[in-house]
């Protein structure tokens, strides 16, 4: 019997394996007041992961998370935009792992299961 994953499960676990994911400014308390908002000009995503993944899967990646973004920010598809930056493993702690995880632990919605 083949197991189902859910978008969210797949993002959640994209990021521990790919890297680490950011996202913008959620427009504050109104993003959490239960009204539907439809931005123009937001939420922009960066994910930051490691060379080594097709055009095909970065196209992918991206359209999932556009697809999440919608649902859980109520933002209309064509205001989303999705960045994917490769940072080489060598230069993952100074580049990513101590400026957007190490130092940004307040900000961070889901920790990655290791330390550097």
């Amino acid at each position: 019997m083949e197991r189902q994953i859910s978008r969210r499960n797949f993002l959640k676990k994209s990021a521990i394996v790919l890297g680490a994911v950011a996202v913008c400014d959620l427009n504050g308390p109104k993003a959490l007041s239960g009204k539907v908002l439809k931005e123009r000009e937001m939420p922009h995503v960066i994910v930051k992961l490691w060379p080594g993944r097709t055009e095909q899967d970065k196209k992918q990646l991206a359209d999932a998370i556009v697809r999440d973004v919608v649902t859980y920010t109520k933002s209309d598809e064509s205001s989303v935009s999705v960045a994917i930056e490769e940072i080489i493993p060598s230069d993952w702690a100074e580049k990513v792992y101590k400026p957007d995880i190490l130092n940004n632990q307040d900000k961070l919605y889901k920790k990655p299961g290791y330390t550097m």
